[in-house]
């Protein structure tokens, strides 16, 4: 299993997919295989990646952490997921958004849009007035579609969860997510960034990721979502930060409250429920907050079993957790170091993952 693996990903570094990856692989709770490969980053210089390299998790973001807040949310009996937001956040002026709900945030059929390019407004406002008027500039947007009628990826729907998870807890994200989960659990790398300050660990430590010509510089220790970016450093759909084993120990939390081993934060009925596919649109991959595997074309490939639940991030990162067969597959790259331009992991990431099952003998 080792050597074949190893060649796959020496084969994804010539063929330039990603500068440098961190590719970790569990089953039953047990690390089969831990392996870095190239630079976590090559401009101004080479460093090469380690286990403890720190990425910047992209739209894992939204599994990660505005998920698993909302989880531990509905456990506590703070929040309902088939409540209109309406009741959750006032006042609410906003009359055509009223009978969205946090399940239809969560599965990407709220109707609101895919993304919008608030960033180049928010970065004109004094920092404390970006938050409130990004949301309500999301919700001052039309709706793209009628709630309920398709599945639409929409960055501005989590935006909109953070808020909730806010007004449910009555704490700011990052706090309720250090204090509820995140610090309970040991995990010190994972954190939500801060751009007004200076990273949280020395800054070569993190993946580099894009040359953005934007800022007008290499990210490296601050997010690379432009939307994040101007908000703070971190919303609802990005901002997290953490390396391999971290993300790899949130999997293993997610399967043992799954299979309600008795260890986790989250009830095994509240687990359930989230890790199933909702089906509220016709032909919908989503279960709440986390995608499941498509018949074609998914990141996962096609040897995870129906009972899997993952993600990707736009940075080069992906998590897919085979709930069945208690798998987790944890692969971390700095694909869009120095340009977002790279578009080969999509090709990429299934054949690595049809390798590793068939390696763990689920061909």
């Amino acid at each position: 299993m080792v050597n074949e693996i190893k060649d796959l990903l020496l084969s994804g570094l010539k063929r330039k997919v990603y500068p440098g990856a961190v590719l970790i692989v569990a089953r039953d709770n047990e690390v089969v295989f831990f392996h870095t490969i190239g630079n976590r980053s090559i401009i101004p210089g080479p460093l090469p990646m380690e286990k403890d390299t720190i990425f910047d998790l992209a739209s894992m973001t939204k599994p990660l952490a505005t998920t698993l807040a909302v989880m531990r949310l509905v456990d506590d009996g703070l929040l309902d997921l088939d409540a209109p937001i309406s009741s959750i956040i006032q006042p609410f002026p906003w009359m055509d958004k009223a009978g969205i709900t946090p399940r239809l945030l969560l599965t990407h059929s709220s109707g609101l849009a895919d993304w919008k390019p608030l960033y180049l407004n928010l970065i004109q406002l004094p920092p404390e007035e970006r938050k409130p008027t990004a949301r309500r500039l999301i919700m001052e947007e039309p709706l793209s579609r009628e709630p309920r009628s398709v599945s639409l990826y929409s960055d501005l729907g989590f935006m909109l969860l953070e808020w909730i998870i806010e007004r449910a807890s009555g704490r700011d994200f990052s706090s309720f997510l250090n204090a509820a989960l995140y610090r309970p659990l040991g995990l010190q790398s994972l954190h939500l960034d801060a751009v007004d300050r200076v990273p949280a660990y020395p800054q070569d430590l993190y993946a580099a990721t894009e040359d953005c010509p934007w800022r007008k510089e290499i990210m490296q220790g601050h997010v690379h979502d432009e939307n994040a970016y101007a908000l703070g450093g971190h919303s609802g759909h990005a901002g997290l930060f953490g390396t391999a084993s971290d993300v790899l120990a949130l999997a293993t939390m997610v399967l043992n409250a799954y299979h309600g081993d008795g260890t986790a934060p989250i009830a095994r009925e509240t687990a359930r429920s989230f890790l199933s596919r909702q089906g509220l649109v016709p032909n919908s991959t989503w279960a709440l907050g986390w995608d499941t595997p498509s018949l074609k074309g998914s990141s996962s490939g096609n040897l995870f079993s129906s009972s899997s639940v993952g993600h990707t991030g736009f940075t080069g990162t992906s998590i897919w957790i085979d709930l069945e067969r208690r798998v987790a597959v944890v692969f971390l790259t700095n694909r869009v170091h120095p340009t977002r331009s790279n578009q080969t992991i999509k090709g990429f990431r299934p054949e690595l993952h049809n390798l590793i099952m068939r390696e763990l003998g689920y061909a």
